[in-house]
């Protein structure tokens, strides 16, 4: 290490605090700062993560977890399965995600703090602190389905330890570092594939400590990278045949790819240095290589590369380094690799969580040896002004983390600062919807539309808005566009066949709820079999219809409307005992359901089972 930044600055008056104090310290600041998300609720995506993924409660779920593809995002294994543990402890209390996220925050912040000092970088508390409770950082912590951010880096950083004590110890004993080593690496990866950027990490350690970068430590270093890029190809296989980055959003060419990279480096680094306007999805950049303005960022990328490759001569290594850490980290997210989420955005602030530690590593260092420079007159202001520096961080975490209280403030306050935000738009629109709001919900719905008018989300989120508004002919429109636009979607094939079959076009939405079921659509499979049946039923074709039945039930054995489907189909069919059997059971899972009552009042008084009129005179709740 230079001497330049060496051990010589230290945090002001630490060396005088004991460390577990100082560790204490850090994490009630943390945990302080995130008071506001001890009790928020769940947002966008903790639905698919958590809320209703049924691989948390599955009995083989945990088996599905690791061994499938039936993960609703990507590969993240030891994340779900962290989740699964949760379920199982308290259920769909948000509270306990939470505060397992804070936690792990606060305890990557110690990890970081005793990173920084094992490689004898000045200011390490200060900056695991700023670390700690930088607001850039309340994404990654504040949203439960970043789970797989603070998870992995937990691991990450436990790897990049057992690296710096296996490069110092003694050769005879290399195992106890490095079988650990092997172990966290695997873990960081099984959470989030990003950490496949370690090998790097290891590399600019060993040149961070002066040691020789021979072929010893190479192909020490070698099961890292070979880990590391075998689960990279795993995720973006991935990305293009599960998650969908195919078709013209994602053709996206190496020169416009480079634009967006250079560019999203410079905004992370802007956030770190002016953590202003933070806000969940940010403004979607046009690319065009034609324009000559667009190469501004990769011009002043190369510009600063090259003076801080000169600085070295002034700073050692340490600058270098640092910024090194921070691009290699970044790597993965910056637009080189398409990902599903670059269809609202290039960047977001969870993407730079491990990368933040290069930049905040050096201007913790910077700020020290800054104090130390000036000399000792100085050193009275050092405490005060780092003192302010973290509380005003402290102070935005705590407002940034308000941000993420309900899915309902999110996209108020995401539309607020990016007004033009399609994903905050249909999002809200959906949700507006959900509440029964469906005035706003169209307008917001529209307003996507008005952004992004090929979008068949978003289309079709506004049929289903205007289909429960009664304006059928108006969502059959926007459904019918949102097929035109992906004829794929396998829900919108669903509520085009409803409202077909509402207006009497009963062939039509046969055609519909069969091509539903063709594109084995899970979350309503029960009730398009139980529609499909009805439609079939219309139709004269009464086995087709029952057969439809029957597997709704198969799937949905609770499903009351289809035992009374069903019940009503026997009953038709004279099989007056076994509709019978049917009407109870729907009353046994659904006891005020008035038309099944009816219904078996009907049939026990024709199978002579009970008295004339002692059936409901109303059935004016039957549905």
């Amino acid at each position: 290490m230079p001497a330049s930044l060496s051990t010589n600055g230290k945090f002001p008056f630490s060396s005088r605090i004991p460390g577990w104090l100082l560790g204490v310290l850090l994490v009630a600041a943390t945990v302080i700062a995130y008071q506001p998300a001890w009790r928020a609720g769940f947002i966008w995506d903790d639905d698919i993560y958590v809320v209703t993924n049924s691989l948390l409660s599955a009995p083989d779920g945990l088996k599905k977890i690791w061994f499938s593809m039936d993960s609703p995002s990507q590969y993240f294994p030891l994340t779900y399965t962290t989740f699964r543990i949760e379920h199982a402890l308290w259920g769909l209390n948000a509270t306990g995600y939470h505060c397992v996220n804070i936690f792990l925050h606060a305890v990557n912040a110690l990890l970081v703090w005793r990173l920084l000092k094992r490689l004898s970088l000045p200011g390490a508390w200060l900056a695991a602190a700023i670390f700690a409770l930088h607001p850039v950082q309340v994404e990654s912590v504040a949203w439960i389905t970043e789970r797989k951010n603070v998870l992995s880096l937990f691991f990450f950083l436990l790897a990049l330890l057992s690296w710096t004590g296996f490069i110092e110890d003694r050769p005879g004993r290399w195992w106890r570092f490095y079988i650990p080593m092997l172990v966290f690496s695997a873990l960081a990866l099984f959470s989030k594939t990003t950490t496949c950027t370690l090998s790097a990490a290891l590399l600019l350690i060993l040149w961070l400590k002066g040691k020789p970068v021979n072929w010893l430590r190479l192909a020490q270093i070698a099961p890292f990278l070979l880990l590391g890029a075998g689960m990279g190809l795993l995720t973006v296989w991935w990305e293009r045949h599960h998650q969908g980055t195919e078709g013209k959003l994602f053709s996206i060419g190496l020169p416009e790819r480079v634009l967006i990279a250079s560019h999203a480096v410079w905004f992370y680094a802007g956030k770190l240095l002016w953590p202003v306007n933070l806000t969940f999805s940010y403004p979607r950049w046009i690319i065009n290589r034609a324009d000559p303005f667009a190469y501004g960022w990769l011009v002043a990328g190369v510009g600063a590369g090259v003076a801080v490759y000169f600085a070295r001569r002034f700073a050692g290594r340490s600058i270098e380094v640092a910024t090194l850490f921070f691009v290699a980290t970044l790597s993965p997210l910056l637009g080189f690799i398409m990902l599903y989420t670059f269809r609202y955005t290039f960047v977001a602030d969870h993407y730079q969580y491990i990368a933040s530690i290069g930049l905040i590593a050096l201007a913790a260092a910077g700020i020290t040896r800054a104090f130390g420079f000036f000399g000792k007159g100085w050193r009275w202001f050092q405490l005060p002004f780092c003192a302010a520096l973290l509380l005003t961080l402290g102070t935005l975490t705590w407002r940034q983390c308000r941000m993420y209280v309900d899915v309902d403030t999110l996209w108020r306050v995401t539309i607020a600062k990016n007004p033009n935000s399609w994903l905050a738009h249909n999002d809200l629109g959906n949700d507006l919807f959900h509440m029964g709001q469906y005035d706003e919900a169209i307008a917001h719905l529209q307003k996507a539309l008005e952004i992004d008018p090929d979008d068949a989300v978003a289309h079709f989120n506004l049929g289903t808005a205007l289909l429960h508004q009664g304006r059928s002919d108006e969502g059959i429109i926007q459904c019918q566009k949102a097929l035109e636009i992906d004829p794929e979607y396998a829900l919108a094939h669903y509520n085009l066949g409803d409202a077909l079959f509402f207006k009497g076009r009963v062939d039509e939405a046969i055609t519909h709820y069969q091509k539903a079921l063709e594109l084995k659509i899970d979350s309503d499979a029960d009730k398009i079999h139980n529609n499909l049946g009805m439609a079939l039923l219309q139709k004269g074709r009464v086995d087709e219809a029952m057969a439809q039945l029957q597997y709704a039930l198969d799937i949905n054995p609770k499903y009351a409307k289809a035992h009374y489907n069903f019940g009503n189909v026997l009953f038709q069919q004279g099989r007056v005992d076994e509709a019978i059997a049917q009407f109870q059971m729907a009353l046994a899972i659904q006891p005020g359901y008035a038309a099944a009552r009816l219904s078996l009042d009907k049939a026990l008084l024709q199978a002579g089972q009970m008295r004339p009129g002692a059936s409901l005179p109303d059935n004016s709740h039957a549905r």
